[in-house]
């Protein structure tokens, strides 16, 4: 065998762990188009970490529009505008940022979604890289239903309870299905800190947030901010 031909089989190992390595990430996002994350990085780590573990999965149906209109208000009114990335909200939080106000983030809910089911806890860069690709992909294959779908279904909305029928039997003792629009607003108050704030007997910043944002949802529903989700 000449140099060059054992040089090239020698590769050939390399170039297929290469290639597996490429593709696992559309795999597990091909997945779980359909089938529910069973559970994330996040979850286990707060399992661990004594906080236990209650996560119930419902489909978009069976969660009220309310609660969709609420995130959006309040975490990415452009979301069924944008591919994944808010470059307006990114150049504000840059700028605030900049400025020295308090800090800010510009992360959509897709990259939350993203990060919050593939990927582990923290802000480090090469985190933020993968979530870019992940972002990328799940735009693609998914789509902004399925994308809210899951965003609802894995977000921590108290400490160990994950999604939002977990959520709304906690605070409310009642379905997700069944959130009134206050509750909603009220959910969707407490995703930057939820095991800061409460939902059912809030503190006054999470009721003035709250009451912003329920004003915020008849906006979102007036335009059709929420229309790539709600049929």
């Amino acid at each position: 065998m000449n140099g060059a031909a054992e040089i090239k089989t020698r590769g050939r190992p390399i170039l297929t762990a290469l290639l597996i390595l490429a593709l696992l990430p559309i795999g597990a996002v091909a997945i779980h188009r359909i089938v529910p994350p069973p559970t994330t990085l996040l979850m286990v780590k707060q399992a661990v970490a004594g906080n236990g573990l209650t996560y119930r999965w419902r489909g978009i149906d069976d969660i009220s529009p309310r609660l969709v209109e609420a995130v959006i208000a309040a975490e990415d009114a452009r979301f069924c505008e944008h591919r994944g990335f808010d470059f307006k909200a990114i150049e504000k939080a840059l700028d605030s940022n900049a400025r020295g106000r308090k800090v800010r983030g510009g992360s959509t809910i897709s990259q939350q979604t993203a990060k919050n089911v593939f990927l582990w806890p923290g802000r480090d860069w090469i985190r933020k890289g993968f979530e870019a690709g992940y972002t990328v992909l799940i735009e693609t294959l998914w789509g902004k239903r399925r994308i809210m779908e899951v965003y609802l279904n894995v977000a921590e909305w108290a400490p160990g309870v994950y999604g939002a029928e977990a959520a709304a039997r906690r605070w409310f003792g009642k379905s997700a299905a069944d959130l009134s629009p206050r509750e909603a607003a009220r959910l969707a108050a407490i995703l930057p800190s939820p095991r800061r704030y409460q939902a059912a007997s809030p503190g006054p910043y999470v009721r003035r947030r709250a009451g912003r944002i329920q004003a915020a949802m008849g906006a979102v529903r007036g335009e059709g901010l929420a229309a790539c989700v709600l049929r």
